[in-house]
């Protein structure tokens, strides 16, 4: 199983919204990363076949998609970010009709509907209307609605936007349980999602990869790059902007700044400390002053 993007372009009129782009991707969680317009939506929709590339091909298991045609379409599980949900529906009868949609018989969407129902533990709430359901309930409808053909490529367009921290934790186990013999793609700005459970992230910047690696190896690039130290506000002004600040955390009168630097700041004691996945967002993505990047 591996889904192959070769040298993957496509423009809107004078805007070059992916250029080039190739991967490689193989059962596991792959984390999309980069600002808005950086070509993440346009990338995924390629892969799902809402939209045509310019040039470059996408293939899975040696055929190109277009070549796959319907069985291609019937493997793929697409939750975007933004669905309308008819809210006077319930959980069963929205999965019922989606499951028409992707052409399920009736006892074939039956079994479908439970098994995705288990999955995102809303099997006891099939029945209650989807407007009195939370946040977090709605977007797990959603991804029913994706895995419910048992995908072996699941595209998900930021599933936990929006939600508060223990429906981002169970989202995230959701996925983390269903990729374990799927490709899954997710798309997020919450770079703490995806950081535990990611195989590899795919930053993307301007329509280009920037980077693809785990999240261990991509932390490791900037060993000796992050820090830590404490300043007055004296010293952070005058300092500001010759850094990558990342946080700020007052204490007792004094700044705690962690800050990404290419050397040790000079007159202002700071030590380095171990990177994570948010610094290496940071160090690619950010602008202005400062970036390293």
């Amino acid at each position: 199983m591996i889904l192959e993007i070769q040298n993957l372009t496509k423009s809107y009129g004078k805007h070059m919204a992916l250029n080039q782009v190739s991967l490689s991707l193989t059962p596991g969680v792959y984390a999309l990363l980069g600002p808005n317009g950086a070509g993440k939506s346009t990338l995924m929709n390629l892969i799902a076949g809402n939209i045509r590339q310019d040039y470059g091909k996408i293939c899975y298991d040696g055929k190109t998609t277009e070549a796959l045609g319907r069985e291609f379409r019937r493997i793929l599980g697409f939750m975007p970010q933004q669905q309308g949900l008819y809210e006077n529906f319930t959980a069963y009868r929205f999965l019922s009709y989606m499951a028409s949609l992707k052409g399920m018989s009736r006892a074939e969407a039956a079994k479908e509907i439970e098994w995705a129902l288990e999955m995102v533990h809303l099997a006891d709430n099939r029945n209650q209307r989807l407007g009195a359901f939370s946040g977090g309930m709605k977007q797990r409808v959603l991804m029913a609605q994706a895995i419910m053909n048992d995908p072996e490529i699941l595209i998900l367009d930021e599933p936990t936007a929006g939600l508060d921290p223990k429906e981002r934790i169970r989202i995230r186990n959701i996925i983390s349980e269903i990729a374990m013999d799927k490709i899954v793609i997710f798309a997020t700005h919450v770079v703490s999602d995806i950081e535990q459970i990611a195989k590899e992230a795919v930053m993307l910047k301007a329509g280009k990869i920037a980077a693809v690696n785990t999240p261990e190896a991509l932390c490791d690039m900037l060993e000796g790059k992050v820090f830590e130290a404490e300043m007055s506000q004296g010293e952070l002004e005058r300092l500001e902007n010759q850094l990558l600040i990342r946080n700020l955390v007052k204490r007792d009168g004094r700044l705690i700044v962690r800050f990404l630097s290419e050397t040790p700041l000079v007159g202002v004691y700071s030590s380095a400390v171990r990177a994570d996945l948010e610094d290496v967002y940071l160090y690619y993505f950010a602008n202005g002053k400062g970036a390293m990047a």
